[in-house]
């Protein structure tokens, strides 16, 4: 499968088209991502797409974020450590150069991959992360769903227990990787990896907190709440 050739959102295709990809002084106006809704992919085809697009980006290339749920794997960050995972149970075990220690991606869980050129935006890394988590949180809120930050864990967490895990890279001041959100995912997979590297970290997820909205009116929201907050973060 070819994930550079996924369809884009034509609304936003035909935004990014017409209008300056550059804010001036006078103007902090971003051209809004381009939305690719890729559907199920695997994680490793993904991984090297995205590694593929960063380094063929110049600085004309639109930001694109990537929607996706992947078949099952467990993911080991840059700094992930293999005593993280206990018992794999034959699912397969992938390294990645994202942030973060281990996490588990599959079915009923929603990526966001976030292809952003963070100049271009007056973003930060610290200021990016802090868009990410505030876009689930406000979309959380939206569902009726409290939701908070924990210091130095990043992520989006319910009453202690995680609901969304964030992880990126950056290369030539460019994102890739993004957040996964369980929306209703099998929660047991979690049980095999000391979650995010802690032993005793819970996971949580939409379903288990009553919320039964689609898959796809959730992705559609948290695209909102994404361009919005990657617009307009202060760094």
């Amino acid at each position: 499968m070819n994930l550079l050739a996924a369809p884009a959102s034509p609304q936003l295709a035909e935004t990014a088209a017409r209008a300056p990809l550059f804010a001036t002084d006078a103007s902090r106006y971003i051209v809004p991502a381009l939305v690719k809704r890729l559907g199920t992919t695997d994680y490793t085809l993904a991984l090297q797409a995205m590694r593929a697009f960063t380094r063929a980006r110049d600085a004309g290339t639109p930001d694109e974020i990537w929607l996706t749920e992947h078949a099952p794997v467990y993911t080991l960050g840059q700094a992930g450590r293999p005593e993280h995972v206990i018992d794999a149970q034959g699912v397969p075990v992938v390294a990645s150069d994202r942030g973060g220690q281990v996490t588990w991606h599959g079915p009923g869980q929603l990526v966001a991959y976030l292809l952003i050129d963070l100049g271009r935006r007056g973003l930060t890394v610290r200021g990016m992360v802090h868009a990410i988590e505030a876009a689930v949180i406000a979309l959380l809120a939206g569902l009726g769903i409290e939701s908070q930050r924990r210091a130095g864990m990043p992520g989006v967490y319910v009453n202690g227990a995680k609901v969304a895990a964030l992880g990126l890279k950056i290369s030539r001041g460019c994102s890739y990787h993004g957040v996964a959100l369980n929306i209703d995912c099998d929660l047991a997979a979690f049980d095999g990896i000391h979650p995010c590297g802690y032993r005793d970290l819970a996971v949580t997820s939409l379903a288990r907190l009553g919320c039964r909205a689609q898959a796809g009116a959730i992705g559609a929201r948290l695209i909102g709440h994404l361009q919005a907050g990657l617009a307009r973060s202060p760094g």
